[in-house]
């Protein structure tokens, strides 16, 4: 049984862009790489074939996370209450030094730290999940520390 996966609308546009561009430019160039290195003669020492082999596979595996993703998504909407953290939801806190940090609420399917998109499932995620502004949340990290954050505010 697929677990479902939750995605926002631009994360499902990101994914269908980025399946279109598998199937259509780099199966293509990858396929021309494994010919061209067929003709450098015999592939059982070649490395430039090996290469385009392992990136072949690569794409072809990348192309079936995709389609898994996308045929078991739920497409999240921007919430519509802003009184509550929800998925979708951009979350502002604020920990007991004073910094603050802005997240967005993601599924795991498109969660990026970096990007400050992170996952419901993450351990920051779970924690604000379902807070309300001026609601303090403890974080366990995983290396056993707890934090509190404070949910400054809550937009879409």
């Amino acid at each position: 049984m697929q677990r479902e996966i939750a995605l926002t609308p631009e994360g499902q546009t990101r994914l269908e862009q980025e399946l279109h561009h598998l199937e259509t430019v780099r199966r293509r160039e990858v396929g021309e790489r494994i010919r061209e290195a067929k003709d450098f003669g015999d592939i059982s020492e070649n490395s430039e074939y090996d290469d385009a082999k392992n990136e072949q596979a690569w794409v072809e595996s990348r192309i079936a996370e995709i389609s898994q993703i996308l045929s078991n998504a739920t497409i999240i909407e921007s919430p519509k209450r802003r009184d509550r953290v929800t998925l979708g939801a951009r979350v502002h806190l604020k920990d007991d030094a004073g910094e603050t940090f802005t997240y967005q609420l993601v599924g795991s399917a498109e969660a990026d730290p970096t990007n400050d998109r992170i996952s419901n499932e993450s351990p920051v995620g779970q924690a604000v999940m379902g807070a309300k502004k001026g609601d303090v949340v403890r974080v366990t990290t995983p290396r056993g520390a707890v934090i509190e954050y404070e949910v400054v505010s809550i937009s879409k």
